[in-house]
């Protein structure tokens, strides 16, 4: 589908998406992202939806600027599948012992491992120095040094919210681990402290939305947020492989002799040096992945309709990016107040999942519809593999 243009007051919204269909609120937030004097270009992703601070399903190059909003407050957050060698048939025909397995081996919702988990003991880690990494929390703002050990005890867990691991079906009926996580509490105090640095910064008094304050290049405050949000970009990043270690140690133990293949994995809330139009930029993706020419990519919908795997065509007008999944339709307290357990229970009807009203702002209902979103963006990504969940554990 061809993006639509919007006008906007220095540079053009640039929307896989129908104007007309988003909430106001969000035009706003991109409207005033459109009125800053760094923000070389935006485009908007058909999952696009309010969020805190700056929309969610945004791309916004900007030149020498960033900001930290326009990250959001879990940096690093993305994706990772595994494929496997396992057919349907070979998976247990308890699912729910798998479940409980799974959840007795990666910590979910506010829990973290009683110690820190040693990297060596992880089969298959693709994180290398580890030692170097942790020396780098030294480095960080001192606001987190207290959380060093909760740091550590997170590393290799789940979270809560819209974070989950699957165990899904490719069309083929061939088995995939797949997960969604990101830096867990760190990411989310770093993030905030420099959110609130940036708004006190005096260029950034006059502002149309002091929650897109942003850091400039060259100065101190850039240099300390560029540490640490690479720091917990890559925090994200080991926090998966991780857990991912982890599970596919435990889908081997429950189906023994399983053997695992193609790994792919990427952020979905971050920043990246990047080059268009012949302008060197900071490119925040804040709900939206990259998508360049043959990279692979994920793209999740919600607890019952399934995930994509794709691979990314390089369109310079959306900055090479693509959605990062379904997107919310609903926010978080509404649908708690418009469905009820037994709603959840048939929309996860076949999914081996929990089923209770502490996850019913999940409902698949609260997202829009995945296969919507998937054909607002062919000129940005192919699709590679349809998966459907059997397993789903939730935080």
């Amino acid at each position: 589908m061809p993006h639509t243009e919007v006008p906007g007051e220095r540079v053009p919204i640039r929307m896989w998406a129908d104007p007309d269909t988003v909430e106001s609120a969000a035009m706003e937030q991109l409207r005033n992202v459109t009125r800053m004097p760094w923000t070389h270009g935006l485009a908007v992703m058909p999952d696009v939806h309010y969020g805190k601070g700056a929309t969610v399903g945004s791309v916004i190059a900007m030149r020498d600027a960033v900001s930290p909003a326009a990250v959001g407050v879990d940096i690093g957050c993305g994706m990772t599948a595994v494929r496997t060698d396992l057919t349907a048939e070979r998976l247990p025909d308890d699912l729910g012992r798998l479940r409980s397995a799974l959840e007795a081996t990666i910590p979910v919702g506010f829990h973290f491992h009683d110690e820190a988990i040693d990297p060596a003991t992880v089969p298959g880690l693709r994180s290398g120095d580890w030692d170097g990494f942790w020396r780098g929390f030294d480095d960080l703002a001192e606001a987190v040094h207290p959380r060093r050990e909760r740091a550590l005890r997170q590393m290799g867990t789940l979270g809560g919210g819209n974070h989950f691991l699957e165990v899904c079906l490719d069309d083929d009926g061939m088995v995939w681990l797949v997960l969604h996580s990101g830096s867990r509490n760190i990411g989310k105090e770093l993030a905030e402290h420099h959110i609130g640095r940036a708004r006190d910064l005096p260029h950034n008094r006059d502002l149309p939305d002091r929650d897109l304050a942003v850091f400039l290049s060259g100065t101190p405050e850039m240099d300390a947020y560029r540490r640490d949000l690479f720091w917990a970009q890559d925090y994200a990043r080991r926090n998966r492989d991780v857990m991912m270690g982890l599970a596919c140690r435990t889908l081997e133990r429950e189906v023994p002799g399983t053997g695992f293949g193609q790994w792919i994995s990427c952020h979905h809330n971050y920043v990246a040096e990047e080059r268009y139009d012949g302008v060197d930029v900071l490119v925040t993706r804040k709900g939206a992945i990259r998508a360049g020419s043959g990279e692979y990519g994920i793209i999740p919908g919600s607890m019952a309709t399934g995930t994509y795997v794709v691979k990314g065509l390089g369109n310079p007008e959306s900055f090479n990016s693509a959605s990062h999944g379904a997107g919310r339709r609903m926010s978080r307290n509404k649908a708690r107040k418009t469905f009820t357990r037994e709603d959840l229970v048939e929309q996860t009807r076949g999914v081996e999942c929990r089923k209770d009203l502490g996850v019913v702002d999940e409902i698949p209902a609260a997202y829009k519809d995945l296969e919507s979103v998937i054909e607002a963006q062919t000129d940005l990504v192919q699709v590679v593999a349809h998966l459907r969940q059997v397993v789903c554990v939730k935080g």
